[in-house]
């Protein structure tokens, strides 16, 4: 076995939050083959806990557990498909951002509006990322992970990850026991650009570009999280730390009835309408987007924490964001707990006040 072993770790530096814990024992694998043997050989013990970018992990202890950190690296166009598509594959330790520049700088358009977003590739099916309008499960072909039971390789492919808005089988019990190695891709050589979303049009005006290509939105976009989101490496955050809650019609009209302006989507909508419940804090005056159909409802988790008074808040160094209230923050040497209890105050404050149940997006350990 050939996975790096390190003891009594901190993990400050490996978590976006920048808060600090200590691993007993962490192993670094760079290889499917090495992950599978280490699974074999910690298999009579505690599960491992599989980190990655570390941006969507809160730490509120020494974690009891051993960590292993993917770093399984590599990126190739597999092959040309019918229609113009192209597949690719990455592994699952590359970082995400430089995995989209890499797509662009191969001609291949489909992932321009998730640039910027923190992590790496391994993670992005997990919680199946999206913004501005998309969803990874878009470009999504299928995945191989391995079994931390017993070191099986296994291939996935879209109905399989059972990816939902914010989700996928990987977030739940039947699929927490396994790590993601290699993630595949299938993009476009010929772009179906998405601009009707938030800012993006507005961006590009400001930029100059009559006639957008994909490098282009990817520029837009990557300005607008910039202008909008705070920098891990300056304000320790994990971006969004609420999902959006998704409730019953009849709860979502009476909240409506009492509060006009109350952001709502139709769960049934296009992927756009379930992306925008996040984001439509970040745009102004783009809050309220139609009639929501007869059943679930997605509302913004923002609008809501907003309304009861928490934007901006801090208190030590734990805090909301001054200009996103889903952004919970780290200013210095806030302890995981502490932001853990802030978090647990604010979800309580918006069930007093409006009823409705917030869950976090990170994973608390």
């Amino acid at each position: 076995m050939s996975a790096t072993e390190r003891h009594d770790v901190s993990l400050r530096a490996w978590n976006t939050f920048g808060v600090e814990a200590r691993a007993a024992r962490l192993f670094e694998v760079d290889d499917a083959a090495d992950l599978a043997r280490l699974a074999q050989a910690l298999r009579d013990g505690p599960p491992p806990f599989v980190l990655g970018g570390g941006s969507n992990v809160l730490f509120t202890r020494d974690p009891p557990m051993p960590l292993v950190r993917i770093a399984i690296r590599g990126r190739r166009v597999l092959s040309e498909e019918a229609r113009g598509t192209v597949l690719v594959e990455a592994g699952a330790g590359e970082d995400w951002n430089d995995f989209v520049g890499w797509t662009l700088g191969q001609g291949l358009a489909g992932l321009e509006n998730l640039t910027l977003i923190p992590g790496t590739v391994g993670a992005s099916p997990i919680q199946n990322i999206g913004a501005y309008g998309v969803e990874m499960r878009e470009r999504f072909h299928s995945l191989d992970a391995v079994s931390l039971r017993d070191g099986a390789l296994r291939r996935f492919d879209a109905g399989e990850c059972r990816f939902g808005y914010r989700d996928s089988i990987f977030r739940h019990d039947e699929g927490a026991g396994w790590a993601i190695v290699a993630v595949r891709f299938r993009l476009m050589r010929e772009a179906r650009l998405r601009l009707d979303y938030g800012e993006i049009r507005d961006e590009l005006r400001a930029l100059g570009v009559d006639r957008p290509t994909p490098q282009d939105v990817s520029r837009a976009v990557a300005a607008i999280r910039r202008r909008k989101l705070p920098d891990p490496a300056k304000l320790g955050n994990a971006g969004s730390f609420f999902r959006n809650p998704v409730v019953e019609a009849p709860l979502a009209d009476a909240l409506a009835a009492r509060h006009p302006d109350l952001p709502r989507y139709p769960v049934s909508t296009a992927v756009r309408d379930a992306q925008a419940a996040d984001e439509a804090q970040l745009a102004r005056g783009a809050s309220g987007a139609g009639t929501p159909e007869k059943g679930r409802v997605k509302l913004s988790a923002g609008w809501l924490i907003e309304r009861c008074g928490w934007k901006g808040f801090r208190e030590g160094d734990a805090g909301v964001h001054e200009r996103h209230a889903l952004v919970l923050v780290n200013h210095g040497t806030a302890s995981g707990a502490q932001i853990a209890a802030l978090a647990e105050r604010i979800a309580r404050s918006v069930r007093d006040r409006f009823g409705v149940a917030l869950e976090p997006e990170p994973t608390i350990v």
